[in-house]
């Protein structure tokens, strides 16, 4: 069969299944409709909650690594042929300054990744970021209880190093020839861009306590030294934001004239608009856009770098969190996913007999075979759902409350506090974008095992 044949096949095969899915569409069902609708709930209130805030930023990070990291100092403490205690430990322990989610870790990730990381350090830090967060930890010790807290803080730290570690051996083929590519394709050009380093760490901490402060998450206590930070994170932020402008001014030769044009919107939003703070971090984020687009080469070569991350990204993500709201609902919703949540807690509860009920319509006896596996049937099923649905920084710890309340186990709640903050079915879709499938369901298999281990042991100590 020749090739228009062939793919005039595949045409005809994508319509009759799309013909077919809208044939036995089940609007009617009220099950359905409220799916749809949890499903752009969620995207609302993701585009609303945390890309302004979290995935901007993150974005013009990701792309500044592209263009004012040397290749010299990435392939340092980042590289194939880095010192591997120095490596896995500068990557194991970055979710402890970014308090980031599964999502916005993505663009810092990338940034590194293609500036030519091993991948065993890139995915070491691409899990930690999200998952070694201090203020969720501490949030997990408190409302959870601390041996939770304390399983959640070992377990996080050790996944990071271990999966980096496992990702570097199975793959060590493919990391040594991509470490003699990038070492060939780089060569001689960072003599050229160098920069001293003080000026590079103090311009990416000025953007990292943007990106940090300004999400900092309301704690449940209402006093005491996390409130105190919470109260005055806009604050703390802004005077970030003037470091920012200063190192633009003095380190890049932006001109102090169009920093003060760009700097007046938000000023001025930010005293008309003072309970929508929201409205001076855009009009900033829009500034600094501008200011990349008129300023010299390097501005220009950054913002080139950060809208190819963003054009890579931002589609799959809403593609992800679109799906994640219609199978599983939003951190809000009440039983309004197309899964009902009935038997997502049945399916982790300390007890096959829920799970047989519902099935059966009725109690019934529950077999032997069945409550011997069932520890590691609960366990795999938690780090399974949670590595497909979506939490926000902060709102694991809340949502696991509500599930322990109803019957979860202690041994499925830390397998899905170790799967879960880390990947989510956006995380994946992009991820498989910069690694390809065969990476990406590895880092995905070695998480969910790892978890369900975890969860196991855990059960059975406590």
């Amino acid at each position: 069969m020749d090739t228009d044949k062939r793919r005039e096949l595949k045409i005809l095969a994508w319509l009759i299944g799309l013909f077919a899915v809208f044939y036995y569409l089940p609007i009617e069902g009220a099950r359905f409709r409220g799916a749809l609708i949890e499903a752009f709930t969620l995207a609302k209130w993701y585009a609303r909650e945390h890309v302004l805030l979290c995935l901007v930023p993150a974005f013009f990070i990701a792309g500044a690594i592209g263009v004012f990291v040397s290749q010299n100092a990435v392939m340092k403490y980042f590289g194939p042929k880095a010192k591997k205690w120095l490596s896995y430990s500068v990557a194991s322990v970055s979710g402890t300054i970014l308090a980031v989610c599964s999502c916005t870790v993505l663009p810092l990730f990338g940034g590194i990744y293609m500036r030519g990381a091993g991948l065993g350090p890139a995915v070491a830090f691409l899990y930690s970021g999200p998952a070694i967060n201090v203020l969720a930890i501490v949030l997990t010790a408190r409302v959870l209880g601390w041996q939770l807290g304390l399983a959640r803080a070992i377990g996080a730290v050790v996944f990071s190093i271990v999966i980096g570690l496992l990702m570097h051996l199975i793959f060590l083929k493919e990391e040594r020839a991509k470490a003699a590519n990038v070492q060939e394709v780089f060569m001689g050009e960072d003599e050229e861009k160098e920069r001293p380093l003080w000026q590079v760490a103090l311009y990416f901490l000025s953007m990292v306590g943007i990106l940090v402060f300004a999400n900092w998450g309301a704690p449940m206590e209402q006093a005491g030294i996390w409130h105190a930070i919470f109260r005055a994170k806009w604050v703390i932020t802004a005077l970030f934001a003037v470091l920012f402008a200063l190192t633009l001014w003095r380190f890049f030769s932006v001109k102090l004239w169009w920093l003060t044009l760009a700097a007046l919107p938000p000023v001025i939003l930010a005293f008309a608009l003072p309970g929508y703070p929201v409205a001076a971090f855009t009009a900033g984020a829009i500034g600094l856009a501008v200011l990349t687009s008129i300023g010299g080469a390097e501005l220009k070569d950054w913002r080139d770098q950060t809208w190819g991350f963003s054009k890579q990204i931002l589609p799959l993500l809403f593609m992800g969190v679109l799906a994640a709201g219609f199978f599983l609902g939003s951190p809000d919703s009440e039983d309004a996913g197309i899964i009902p949540n009935i038997w997502i807690q049945a399916l982790v509860g300390d007890s096959p007999a829920t799970i047989v009920a519902l099935i059966r319509g009725e109690a019934a006896v529950i077999p032997g075979w069945m409550a011997t596996v069932w520890p590691v049937w609960t366990n795999f099923f938690a780090s399974i759902t949670g590595a497909l649905m979506y939490f926000a920084t902060l709102t694991e710890v809340p949502i696991l409350r509500g599930l322990l309340d109803s019957g979860m186990g202690q041994g499925p709640a830390l397998a899905l506090l170790l799967a879960g903050p880390a990947l989510s079915l956006p995380n994946m879709l992009v991820i498989n974008s910069i690694l390809g499938p065969k990476k990406t369901l590895t880092f995905v298999g070695l998480v969910a095992i790892m978890a369900t281990i975890s969860g196991i042991v855990y059960g059975v100590i406590v």
